[in-house]
């Protein structure tokens, strides 16, 4: 941490920050961590490696069952409400990929920045899974998140942009940029916790049963298998 903005690192480049158990689970106790400290008003989320985060990590699918999938996604959609109703201003670079897991972590935080090259992208639906969707409804809109959840559309960072999915394009020097949008903000934490609550619905229990009840339906591994060889024709 440093002048109140801590940075948390997706920290698995050689799996381009695909979120394994283990990922998930140390991202939200660094979450925890950053917003048990009072001094920190600003949490930021960086991808080491070419990637920002290239999703659900499926390596290991062979070894899964219906039943791990799902709790690895109540996990997720867990850390996910966490930054999206975080008392500090929440901060993405993306570069590379941003797509699924990485995508909804992307679109749960205020400031969303990409650098040229990024894509974006939410396959979860593909597969099943109903994750982050009202959320990225009431960021964008259902006209413009209507493709990107039922249609596989993909965003480069420009039409990211042009959707208000993203909030900057970044084409230079990072640094700059975070010191320049991360200045302390005007209002503390007990004033953005407000904030938030006065105009971010608290839908949390909607959500998880959202994402719980299509996680939950029989053929969980089937169809991310299903899903995973239209990759590869």
């Amino acid at each position: 941490m440093s002048g109140g903005v801590a940075t948390v690192w997706l920290d698995r480049p050689e799996r381009g920050n695909a979120l394994s158990a283990a990922a998930v689970e140390a991202l939200s106790a660094a979450v925890a961590a950053a917003l048990a400290d009072p001094a920190v008003h600003t949490l930021v989320f960086r991808g080491r490696g070419r990637h920002f985060c290239t999703g659900f990590d499926l390596s290991d699918l062979d070894a899964e069952t219906d039943a791990t999938l799902r709790a690895r996604f109540v996990a997720l959609e867990n850390f996910l409400q966490a930054v999206w109703h975080a008392p500090v201003r929440t901060v993405a670079l993306a570069r590379g990929r941003a797509w699924g897991a990485g995508a909804d972590l992307f679109a749960s935080c205020d400031l969303r920045a990409c650098t040229p090259e990024a894509t974006i992208r939410f396959p979860g639906t593909a597969f099943g899974i109903v994750l982050g969707t009202r959320r990225l409804v009431e960021l964008i809109g259902w006209d413009r998140a209507r493709a990107l959840v039922t249609e596989g559309a993909t965003h480069d960072a420009a039409g990211a942009l042009a959707a208000g999915l993203a909030t900057d394009l970044l084409d230079g020097d990072i640094d700059a940029w975070l010191a320049q949008r991360c200045a302390p903000p005007v209002a503390d934490r007990e004033t953005l916790a407000a904030v938030r609550a006065a105009t971010r619905p608290d839908r949390r229990g909607e959500d998880m049963a959202s994402l719980d009840a299509s996680a939950s339906r029989p053929g969980l591994v089937d169809r991310i298998r299903r899903y995973r060889e239209t990759l590869k024709k």
